[in-house]
């Protein structure tokens, strides 16, 4: 980091929160409340009650209660190891132990009495700026809060809506981009809409040393953060964590709402669902329906929105931030996987699946007796490699299998199958089979133009992967042993070559 970047995190620290540099943390006030609600004697106020806090994608159940009630919230902040990704772990900290933090659901009107603790094995003080709250610095100002130490405040929530919460300790942007932030919805008087399925998803990006995918403990790069430049962004936490088992579930004829929130620290987010329309908006987190029919919403860094879509096909819908890089090679990816009957009318799958060539059409070449040559050729060397232990391929195969469905299924399907004319298919794949070098060529560089795959023309581009040399070794194991296909490991030797030979060194 630059000396005028230090100084400036320095300076920004010192000015906010000066107490995060004593030795003591603040006093927290124990007076009551000014008003008639710290003496009980508000009237909307009937009994009590402790807030239900759910985990990501989970949330609390409505709220059906008519009146207003004083809600106690308790809420601990844990600086925890967990995975970013397969391989790669990160020290988040977090409200409650979870990234985003525990989802939050009270009534407009409620009395609502909040407790944060931190925990004793913590190594920085926190507090917490809930968006929802009327007042100095949202709550952060009465919450600060030392390892081993709890605050509390209260406050009315007299706003309804949906609403970020975050860390505002200085250097506010490290505790967000550390994962200090959630969501708290604040219901409606009336409530919202009965729908069939309630989820809670939150985008934030990751500022790690090592690149993308880069395995171990990765720390903090501040540097980074300060550029906006992320290793990752990601839904609840982690890449992957709403995809194969993790996946939202619902069912033909349901209603699903989605509360989607926006940590950043820098990012906006633009959200869309691939196959559905938004059939109501509420934009920004408000309690109107803002817009109706919309394909992508955008949801700024420390804001939100609720989503509304009714389930008309059964499948599986991709959750992306529909800037795309960020889906498919930083790790922002979903699934909301729907059961029930198909609607041929509403949409009818694939009718045709013809031949077309176009201008493109090529004379017979012999292509045939040299893909069988070179198969041929395949054959001999792994039945000459007697070094491939049945274990280690096991391994290397699980880590290809979940490097696959993170990052390749999307274009080239759960089973290998590709789309026709579109994708061509890995599954029985004889031009990925035929030659191990160029397969580990077309990751490491991407491929582009026409290339035939089981006698079948495809005219696309892959773009260059920014996999390590050992996911490259791991995908191409699993591919190539996976749907049909037999063949051996591909090891990280292997590539490395591959990759020293076409930069030239």
């Amino acid at each position: 980091m630059t000396i005028t970047r230090l100084l400036a995190v320095t300076i920004a620290s010192l000015s906010l929160v000066p107490s995060a540099f004593t030795a003591e943390p603040p006093t927290v006030s124990t007076a009551p409340l000014p008003g008639p609600e710290a003496k009980g004697t508000d009237p909307e106020i009937i009994g009590e009650e402790k807030a239900v806090l759910t985990v990501a994608p989970n949330v609390p159940p409505p709220i059906k209660r008519k009146h207003a009630t004083k809600v106690h919230v308790d809420l601990e902040v844990r600086e925890v190891v967990k995975r970013m990704a397969d391989g790669v772990d990160y020290l988040f900290w977090t409200f409650g132990g979870e990234v985003p933090g525990l989802f939050i659901r009270v009534r407009e009107g409620d009395l609502v009495e909040f407790h944060l603790g931190n925990h004793p094995s913590s190594k920085m003080p926190h507090n917490i700026d809930l968006h929802a709250v009327t007042g100095p610095g949202g709550g952060a100002a009465s919450s600060f809060t030392a390892p081993g130490h709890k605050s509390q405040f209260s406050f009315k929530a007299i706003n309804p809506g949906l609403y970020v919460y975050h860390c505002a300790t200085a250097p506010v942007g490290m505790h967000v981009a550390n994962g200090m932030y959630g969501l708290i919805l604040v219901e409606p008087k009336e409530g919202l809409p009965v729908v069939d399925r309630e989820y809670y998803v939150m985008q934030g990006e990751f500022y790690t040393k090592g690149k993308f995918g880069e395995e171990g403990l990765q720390p903090f790069d501040m540097e980074k953060a300060i550029d906006e430049k992320a290793s990752y962004v990601v839904f609840n936490g982690a890449v992957g964590s709403l995809v194969g088992d993790k996946a939202l579930r619902a069912k033909v004829g349901e209603r699903v709402r989605l509360f989607v929130g926006n940590g950043g620290p820098n990012l906006l987010s633009s959200f869309h669902v691939i196959g559905e329309i938004f059939d109501k908006v509420y934009q920004e987190g408000g309690m109107k329906v803002s817009q109706e029919h919309v394909q992508t919403t955008l949801v700024p860094a420390g804001g939100s929105a609720i989503v509304e879509f009714g389930l008309q096909v059964p499948g599986t819908y991709i959750l992306v931030d529909h800037s795309l890089m960020r889906a498919f090679n930083k790790g922002a990816l979903g699934m909301l996987k729907v059961e029930g009957d198909p609607n041929l009318i509403v949409y009818s799958g694939k009718e045709v699946d013809a031949t077309y060539l176009g201008e493109y059409a090529l004379p017979g070449s012999g292509s045939g007796a040299k893909l069988a040559g070179m198969e041929a050729e395949m054959k001999k060397a792994i039945a000459g490699d007697p070094k491939i232990a049945a274990m280690g391929k096991d391994i290397v195969m699980e880590k290809g299998k979940r490097i696959y469905t993170q990052l390749c299924f999307a274009c080239h399907q759960a089973e290998g199958q590709g789309l026709p004319g579109v994708f061509p298919p890995l599954a029985g794949s004889d031009w990925l089979m035929a030659d191990k070098k160029r397969a580990i060529v077309s990751l490491i560089g991407g491929l582009s133009g026409p290339v035939i795959v089981n006698k079948q023309t495809y005219n696309g581009v892959m773009p260059p992967s920014m996999l390590t040399d050992e996911q490259i070794a791991s995908v191409l194991t699993f591919v190539r042993n996976s749907w049909g296909n037999s063949g051996d490991v591909v090891t990280v030797e292997e590539v490395k070559k591959v990759h020293a030979e076409s930069s030239g060194q």
